[in-house]
């Protein structure tokens, strides 16, 4: 398997921490030296394991932010 290469261009802010010391956090992150995306997933307290996530590109993170801010939450 190849190795997966990234880096955490800028951290946005923690959602949430598990007991163990895992947080959820929004990042904007290079993967595969590609150009950066908006990150969700769980990271290990180190960064060097992380969970699975989901990646959003710039319109996508807009188009999310307008839902969010459209509805009541």
């Amino acid at each position: 398997m190849a190795e997966l290469k990234f880096e955490i261009v800028e951290k946005l802010g923690v959602l949430s921490e598990a007991a163990n010391g895992w947080t959820k956090e929004i990042n904007l992150v290079s993967w595969n030296e590609r150009e950066p995306v908006y990150d969700i997933r769980t990271w290990s307290p180190d960064h060097e394991r992380m969970g699975k996530g989901i990646t959003l590109a710039r319109d996508e993170m807009m188009a999310l932010k307008d839902l969010l801010d459209g509805s009541e939450i």
